[in-house]
């Protein structure tokens, strides 16, 4: 997982990151996702690790508990292969199971239409833009926010 996340944060601007997690971020992040009871889900092909999905709290307040934001990212020699599609119905499964009430997606808007695509499929809806909220690789981008919900 570090490796395919290092990918996107070093060469893509489909994070706003800027800097790859080491593994002690990764585990502080599998073991917050643990403890609010939220999926954490990695999907193999061959024996590597080919993609990862995780649910994480929207916002911290207590009323946003039950409204999560998904993370899905496949590593870049899988992509195409229907990673990501089964990693996000897994992740939706799972998280309507964890109590889960709506899934909110914060994609950024590089032009690569494959993750809006993707959440589409799964019956995500757009539900907004935030215009230039990230700055990365010498230029600003937009993120498209959308929702499904587990009702």
């Amino acid at each position: 997982m570090t490796e395919i996340y290092a990918h996107y944060v070093e060469r893509t601007a489909a994070t706003f990151e800027l800097t790859p997690p080491n593994r002690r971020d990764w585990s502080q992040r599998y073991w917050t996702a643990a403890a609010a009871g939220l999926p954490f889900l990695v999907a193999e092909l061959n024996g590597t690790v080919a993609g990862y999905a995780h649910g994480a709290r929207w916002k911290p307040r207590a009323a946003y508990r039950r409204t999560v934001e998904d993370s899905v990212y496949v590593a870049p020699t899988a992509t195409g292969l229907g990673v990501g599609g089964a990693l996000l119905a897994a992740l939706i499964k799972a998280c309507a199971t964890a109590d889960v009430r709506e899934l909110i997606a914060v994609v950024v808007d590089t032009g690569d239409p494959a993750s809006l695509t993707l959440h589409r499929r799964h019956g995500f809806r757009e539900i907004g833009r935030l215009t230039a909220v990230g700055f990365k690789h010498g230029r600003w981008w937009d993120t498209v926010l959308l929702q499904r919900s587990l009702r």
